[in-house]
C-alpha cells in the first residue's frame, strides 16, 4: 500500500479550520475495487487517488460515492503534486480538464458549476443565524446554508450538509463555492466551518475559479481496514 498523505485544505486565518484530505500520491497501486472501502474506513470528507502524477490524472471518493469532480480534492492535490515536483497546469479528474495556478502560498483550480452536485441552497438573514443551526435542516440531504457577513466586500458565512454522499457536515466544499460564487455572479471570499478560508472568483466563460492555503498534516502508512 503506497504512503497516505494526510493535508488540510482552505485554511483560515491564524490555521483555523481546514478540511481533512487523504491522498494517494501511489493511487495507481490501490486495486479499483478497494478504493471506496478505504476512503469509508479513513473517514475523511474526500479521498484522492492519483493514478498518474507527469499527468496529474486523479480519482476522487467521499465515504459513500465517487466524485467527477470536488474542490477542496483538488486544491490539495494540485498543492501536493507541485511540493513533490509534479508542478500541474491542469488535473485531470473524471470531470475534465481543470486548470491550476499558483499564487505564493495559495493554490487555484478552475471548475464549472455543471460538474458540481447541485446543492439545495437556502439564504439565512444573518451569520449568527447560520452558525445557530444545531445541524442539518430537516428535509435536506445536501444542502449549503449560508448568509451575507458584509455583502459590499463580499463576504460570505457558509455551512454545507451532504449526507447524500456520506458528509454530514463538511469543514470546507470548494464545489458548492463553485455553485454559490456562480449563483451570486461575483467574487467571494467563504468563511465555513470551523474557520476555513475559500476564494470563489467567477470567469468570463461561465467557469469559477476557487482557491486557498492548502498544510501538510502527515504521512503515513495506510494499513488497511
Amino acid at each position: 500500500m503506497p504512503e497516505l498523505h494526510v493535508l488540510k485544505v482552505f485554511v483560515g486565518e491564524g490555521g483555523a479550520g481546514g478540511n481533512p484530505l487523504g491522498v494517494f500520491l501511489g493511487g495507481d497501486e490501490v486495486p479499483e475495487e478497494e478504493r471506496q472501502a478505504i476512503a469509508a474506513d479513513l473517514g475523511f470528507s474526500e479521498t484522492v487517488f492519483v493514478e498518474d502524477r507527469a499527468q496529474s490524472s486523479l480519482r476522487i471518493f467521499t465515504p459513500g460515492t465517487e466524485l467527477p469532480f470536488a474542490g477542496h480534492p483538488l486544491v490539495g492535490a494540485a498543492w501536493l503534486l507541485a511540493r513533490e515536483g509534479y508542478e500541474a497546469r491542469a488535473l485531470r479528474p473524471p470531470a475534465g480538464e481543470v486548470p491550476v495556478r499558483r499564487d505564493g502560498d495559495m493554490t487555484f483550480i478552475i471548475g464549472r458549476p455543471e460538474w458540481a452536485p447541485e446543492f439545495e441552497e437556502i439564504e439565512l438573514g444573518s451569520a449568527a443565524e447560520v452558525e445557530a443551526l444545531p445541524g442539518l435542516p430537516e428535509g435536506h440531504d445536501l444542502v449549503g446554508v449560508w448568509a451575507w457577513e458584509d455583502e459590499e466586500a463580499g463576504r460570505v458565512r457558509v455551512r454545507v450538509f451532504a449526507p447524500r454522499v456520506g458528509i454530514e457536515e463538511d469543514e470546507a466544499t470548494g464545489a458548492h463555492a463553485v455553485r454559490l460564487a456562480d449563483r451570486l455572479g461575483r467574487g467571494i471570499s467563504i468563511r465555513q466551518g470551523e474557520g476555513s478560508m475559500i476564494l470563489a472568483q467567477p470567469q468570463a466563460d461561465g467557469s469559477v475559479e476557487i482557491g486557498g492555503r492548502t498544510e501538510l498534516v502527515e504521512v503515513r502508512e495506510y494499513g488497511g481496514e
